[in-house]
């Protein structure tokens, strides 16, 4: 039979649907303004070309000054930021050029998936992220994405790209994230993904490739291993159009891309009886429909059907132990039914597809979903095959235990049950049994206590005749322990800062805890400015501090670390908070025959000496003063050599008394007469 196929999510999706409307919409509404586009509002030369006829004119980022500038009551102006999005500071800049000039006015059509992904970067960053982007690093979209990041970020296009870019780093980053670009093939991203969490086991995926893209891609794929030619339609320089192309290509042999209808006219299709047409995301619908008459014309003409071929197709049956794929044409909570493009309808009962409660199979699957199952009756009276998904499943996670166990993959599951000498454990439905001594339950200790939590594990045996695996959870900790030494070894450096926790007290030091099982001492002598008896004085067992690298030795495994730093020094603290002439509130520490000393901060003493501490002849410090006593000091000196400071009581007693003496001379010299007043007399009375 003779037909075209167009596939159901051709065309616009909604971002640019969106966007495009609001251009129309735009010049509707503001017939008298300029109206620019930040580049093409979409990647479709026909629609380009029509708004340039409507007056839309495409600038670069160099024209948004001028523009911003040049707006003005008579003459004003309105960018539009296309779908793709911006940059940070392209955005500001724009929100900025609103601001200063009420005639000038920016529209952001950034899709909103495009905007979910600024956000997520934004908040999942920060200085010591390592943002990772799946995509062309050429592409707008992308550079948009970049801008968010907090931290390093790096592009990757390919799996082979995540190697790369892990080798040519010099340290492991404390964070990882992964974004992609909407429009990405949804097959690669998924291998890079999986690639980049096992070179960082830190690294938090986000799938931000757009719903519609994926069905799109979906469904590419499915139509395209059905038909004799796949006919894409879309821009040649839009993204998700060539990702369409590409995979059509890799699952039918005759795949052309098309801007235009009349492109058409190259081609010849009389030998194809099936035709599938799909779109990019920038392709008008019109365009679309257009496609599809003029193949379905081509069709017309091509000869008559070949019913021989239809007949025989129709009476394809199927046998028990057949592994078949059909596509889902009813769901029910008990069970779906499946066409299998046989003479017979596929029955999947609830128990045949999956052991998890509580699962609704109305959520799971909807019509038009393609399974895979394994016919366990096949029924031509009846007109029905039971099938079964479950036993399908069930071989397919055992090949990816076996092929986990061939290449080393390391594996995450979760305890489900205690037994006789382990613990299985569940790796996506598959039971595996992991020992009591490959856990990292000490020995004699509780297995009960990892029952329930998750894990990474090593197949370490496989009993194929049996479907029987062992894994061990000790072997990946020892591997990603001994991985981490190595890299802490090879990145240690003196003077690089590490947060550790105080691990032990000893009376010369104190060990901290770098992380990967490595330890560094802190001497007493490091702890504090001030001299102290015990560690105990400054840090406790189980305190998180920074410290730095002193000295280290790699052979030997020792490393020296500092905890004070010139930051905290007091004489620093004292030199930039104090200078000579400076009045600080002091508290008396010590009495000496000759002053008293005080301390002006935490390890910043001064001498007031006795000569300085009241305004009169004393005998001794105590006369006047008490330890612990708080008092007003002037800072009379400053030795920076020696850090010696002197201060003064009384220099703030002896201003105030000059002061007292200065207007009773003043009251002294004062006038009064019963005439009127002159110059130089009091006219109080």
């Amino acid at each position: 039979m003779k037909n075209v196929t167009v596939a159901k999510y051709a065309g616009f999706c909604f971002g640019v649907e969106r966007a495009i409307k609001t251009v129309y919409d735009i010049i509707k509404e503001q017939s008298g303004s300029r109206i620019y586009t930040l580049g093409k509002i979409i990647h479709n030369p026909i629609v380009t070309e029509e708004l340039e006829e409507k007056g839309v004119r495409i600038i670069s980022l160099d024209d948004i000054d001028t523009i911003v500038k040049s707006a003005e009551k008579e003459n004003p102006a309105v960018i539009i930021v296309r779908t793709h999005g911006v940059t940070r500071d392209i955005s500001e800049k724009l929100a900025r050029g609103a601001q200063d000039n009420p005639y000038f006015s920016f529209v952001d059509c950034t899709c909103p998936y495009v905007k979910k992904i600024h956000n997520i970067v934004n908040d999942n960053s920060d200085a010591d992220t390592l943002t990772v982007v799946f995509g062309d690093s050429k592409h707008p979209e992308v550079e948009g994405i970049k801008s968010y990041a907090n931290g390093d970020v790096e592009t990757v296009l390919f799996e082979d790209d995540i190697e790369k870019m892990a080798s040519s780093r010099k340290n492991e980053p404390a964070n990882v994230i992964m974004v992609s670009q909407t429009t990405q093939n949804l097959f690669e991203c998924k291998k890079s993904q999986k690639k980049l969490k096992k070179l960082y086991t830190n690294t938090k995926i986000f799938d931000t490739i757009c719903s519609v893209t994926e069905n799109r891609q979906k469904e590419t794929e499915e139509l395209s291993s059905k038909v004799d030619i796949m006919v894409i339609i879309g821009g040649a320089d839009s993204s998700n159009t060539n990702k369409l192309f590409h995979i059509a290509k890799e699952n039918c042999r005759n795949a052309i891309m098309i801007e235009r209808v009349s492109e058409l006219d190259e081609y010849d299709f009389s030998e194809y009886s099936n035709i599938g047409i799909t779109a990019g995301a920038s392709t008008p619908d019109s365009i679309i429909q257009e496609v599809r008459r003029k193949m379905s014309e081509e069709l017309k003409n091509a000869g008559e059907e070949n019913f021989a071929q239809m007949l025989e197709e129709s009476f394809k049956t199927l046998n028990t132990g057949d592994v078949v794929t059909g596509t889902v044409i009813a769901v029910s909570s008990n069970e779906i039914h499946v066409d299998l493009g046989a003479k017979v309808t596929g029955i999947l009962s609830y128990d045949d597809i999956t052991d998890e409660p509580g699962i609704k199979l109305e959520e799971v699957f909807k019509v038009g979903d393609t399974v895979q199952a394994v016919a366990v009756r096949v029924s031509d009276v009846d007109g029905v095959a039971v099938l079964s998904k479950k036993k399908i499943d069930a071989k397919n996670k055992w090949s990816s235990i076996v092929a986990a166990y061939e290449s080393g993959e390391i594996l995450e599951g979760r305890y489900v049950e205690v037994v006789k000498g382990g613990v299985i454990m569940s790796i996506e439905g598959v039971r595996v049994f992991v020992p009591a001594s490959h856990t990292t339950v000490p020995r004699d200790g509780d297995l009960a206590t990892v029952n329930g939590k998750r894990a990474k594990v090593k197949i370490i045996e496989i009993d194929e005749t049996k479907r029987r695996a062992k894994a061990s959870e000790r072997v990946v900790v020892r591997e990603e322990r001994k991985k981490a030494e190595a890299e802490f070894w090879a990145n240690i450096e003196v003077g690089k800062h590490y947060v550790g926790e105080i691990k032990s007290l000893t009376s010369y030091g104190a060990f901290v805890d770098l992380g990967c099982g490595i330890d560094g001492m802190v001497h007493v002598t490091e702890l504090s400015w001030q001299r102290i008896k015990n560690p105990a004085q400054v840090v406790a067992v189980g305190q998180k501090i920074e410290v730095f690298v002193k000295e280290f030795d790699a052979e030997k495994r020792r490393i020296a670390l500092g905890y004070k730093t010139e930051e905290s020094n007091p004489w620093t603290l004292f030199t930039n908070k104090y200078s000579v002439g400076d009045v600080a509130k002091v508290k008396i520490v010590s009495l000496m025959p000759f002053g008293a000393f005080a301390q002006i901060l935490p390890g910043a003493d001064g001498l007031i000496h006795i000569s300085q501490i009241a305004d009169r002849k004393i005998d001794k410090p105590g006369d006047v003063l008490t330890v612990g006593e708080e008092v007003e000091a002037k800072i009379v000196s400053v030795d920076e050599e020696k850090h010696q400071i002197g201060l003064s009581i009384r220099a703030l007693i002896a201003p105030a008394e000059e002061a007292a003496e200065e207007a009773e001379e003043a009251d002294d010299t004062l006038v009064y007469s019963d005439e009127a007043p002159v110059e130089g007399q009091n006219d109080a009375e």
